[in-house]
């Protein structure tokens, strides 16, 4: 997988948006880390993260810093480290990696204040933890290859041998696999195990995200999934690796029409809790949530009466499948990938 910072960095250079001003003051921790200052552990777009951060600590004087990671293995690092973990906040790009560490025990609860500023939908049941922006799964394709008729009507029908060769997805990263846990927590177990047979079998496995959108551009399959916001950035851009294709959202509550959560959460051991807290807080009100709607993430806003990016899709057409976050398996999409030969 490409590093999420080289593609973040090149599209903030072409685009004169809000997170472009974040270059210089970097917050990011490259060595050991202050016990005096706050420490997020971030999965999240790091321009977004580094805006988000400089702004709190510019509103409240609380100093922060930032370590950067993928979600699985920031996810495996708090759980290692336990008790002991130097985080205060996790910050995720998807919500399975935030219920790992849910489920052993390491989150406090978020303030009711906080859960109370983003929609019903975009935190656990648990309220563990808060959802801090969300993405939604879609069918990238080529109309010079496939026609709008042609095409699947559930993400499910990919599994057919009529698509075999005429697919793709970066199987191995945790985008997907938190696609995949939808399928798992809406068709079963055994239906997910099917499904990745006939991923394993006919799908084309790609490194990343944009290279399934690139591909699709180029001809070299006629449908991808991914989810929205490459193809938005790569439109809102040069649209070099998209101009050749359109998008197309699944709906019907189909487990394609998946929107993944980001979260955050805060540290039990957090030796800043209140101002864990408070950074929370900021993340999910209007103003953070306006941060992240106008910036070049192109990920949805899940704030209170913040409008999403215009551009968009708006998120409450989506119809996406109704699915408790807390509920989404991680651990067992990946027994399941590993078992199917794609891990």
């Amino acid at each position: 997988m490409l590093p999420r910072r080289t593609v973040l960095v090149a599209l903030a250079s072409t685009a004169a948006l809000a997170l472009t001003a974040c270059g210089s003051g970097s917050l990011e921790a490259k060595g050991s880390l202050d016990p005096d200052k706050l420490t997020i552990y971030s999965a999240q777009h790091e321009n977004l993260t580094q805006a988000w951060a400089k702004r709190f600590q510019e509103k409240t004087g609380i100093k922060v810093q930032i370590r950067y990671g993928s979600d699985s293995s920031m996810g495996s690092q708090i759980v290692q480290e336990g008790a002991k973990s130097p985080a205060d906040v996790f910050l995720t790009e998807n919500s399975p990696a935030m219920t790992t560490v849910q489920n052993a025990g390491l989150l406090a609860k978020v303030d009711p204040a906080t859960i109370a500023q983003v929609g019903s939908s975009y935190h656990p049941s648990t309220d563990d933890w808060v959802g801090i922006a969300a993405r939604s799964t879609v069918l990238v394709y080529n109309p010079s290859k496939i026609s709008e008729s042609q095409l699947p009507k559930s993400i499910m029908d990919l599994a057919d041998p009529a698509w075999k060769g005429k697919w793709g997805a970066a199987a191995g990263g945790a985008d997907f696999q938190a696609i995949v846990s939808a399928i798992l927590a809406t068709q079963g177990e055994q239906k997910t195990a099917a499904w990745l047979k006939g991923l394993k079998d006919g799908a084309q496995v790609y490194q990343n995200n944009i290279a399934v959108m690139k591909a699709v551009n180029a001809g070299q399959v006629p449908v991808g999934i991914m989810y929205h916001y490459y193809w938005y950035r790569d439109q809102a851009l040069t649209k070099a690796g998209s101009k050749n294709t359109k998008l197309l959202y699944f709906r019907h509550q189909d487990p394609g029409a998946f929107v993944s959560i980001s979260g955050g959460g805060v540290l039990k051991s957090s030796k800043h809790a209140a101002n864990a807290q408070k950074f929370l807080a900021f993340v999910t009100s209007k103003e953070g949530q306006e941060m992240l709607a106008t910036s070049d993430a192109k990920e949805y806003a899940v704030g209170n009466g913040v409008a999403s990016d215009k551009a968009l899709e708006p998120l409450d057409s989506l119809e996406a499948p109704k699915v408790d976050p807390y509920t989404l398996n991680g651990p067992k999409v990946i027994e399941l990938m590993t078992q199917a030969g794609i891990l």
